[in-house]
């Protein structure tokens, strides 16, 4: 089975950016959070398509790999973690950074500042989804 590496490598480099730009912008406590509109809307447009490009890694492995089409996120995050592309730990991140992305796209109501506050200090999550990935990846050289 052939892994598209260009591919993994390229929406890794785009989770990067992403990443890097939230950085950037990400306000230093919560009153700089809620008080700016601006940086508070770019912050959750930046999580929603940094946890979109995660998704987007999965669904080529999980393409490449055979693994079988999921019938929704949460069994694609399944099938990453059987196949042992992530660990366990790492599966109950994704489903839960998909739960955030699914409030943010959807507006279940109003997007909580605080939980969406609360989600930019784990970026490194990001980081610890891209090593396990880049070392599974890896494995196949």
């Amino acid at each position: 089975m052939k892994i598209d590496r260009g591919k993994i490598y390229s929406k890794i480099d785009e989770l990067n950016n992403y990443l890097d730009e939230l950085e950037k912008i990400k306000p230093a406590d919560f009153k700089e959070y809620k008080d700016s509109i601006e940086k508070k809307r770019a912050c959750e447009r930046l999580l929603q398509i940094s946890i979109e490009t995660v998704i987007d890694v999965g669904n080529v492995l999980v393409s490449n790999l055979k693994l079988g089409i999921p019938s929704d996120e949460d069994e694609l995050f399944d099938k990453l973690k059987h196949k042992k592309i992530i660990s366990g730990k790492m599966e109950k991140i994704l489903k839960d950074m998909k739960g955030f992305r699914n409030i943010l796209v959807h507006k279940y109501g109003e997007v909580d500042d605080e939980l969406a506050f609360e989600n930019l200090d784990k970026l490194g999550d990001f980081e610890d989804f891209v090593g396990e990935v880049m070392s599974f990846v890896k494995k196949g050289d």
